[in-house]
């Protein structure tokens, strides 16, 4: 099954999408946010059509094992993305922009371009943890 990752934040969302049968994730170019979680969801729903994805896996970001107002608002986007018709699951994404930053820094980028590309590499990483389960 294909499933698309999201890293949510208030400027950008990032963006992955993976093979449940591979357990392989791969980055898209992140989304700005719109500032409206009914918007968002909208276009996280198109995306996941375009990319024939069943389900969406949203990151919660969570401080010493327990919800925030940032969990909150991603599961408040999830239960938008679910009225769309789609699946909707959540990983703890604790972690995952460190490791995606330091995935990004064996490239040999600019600051700049990691800075770009680090939402969806995170993105990429709550995919990867959805898939270990």
């Amino acid at each position: 099954m294909r499933v698309l990752g999201v890293d949510f934040g208030g400027k950008r969302i990032g963006i992955a999408v993976g093979e449940t049968e591979h357990a392989i994730a791969s980055p898209r170019p992140a989304l700005e946010a719109t500032g409206t979680l009914r918007l968002d969801a909208v276009n996280l729903s198109d995306l996941a059509k375009k990319e024939e994805a069943l389900a969406v896996v949203i990151g919660l970001p969570l401080l010493e094992g327990q919800e925030s107002k940032m969990s909150r608002i991603c599961r408040m986007l999830g239960d938008e993305v679910g009225k769309l018709g789609l699946d909707v699951a959540y990983v703890d994404e604790s972690l995952t922009s460190s490791t995606a930053e330091s995935n990004l820094k064996e490239q040999d980028w600019t600051a700049a371009t990691r800075k770009k590309h680090l939402d969806s590499e995170a993105a990429c990483q709550i995919l990867e943890r959805y898939f270990r389960g």
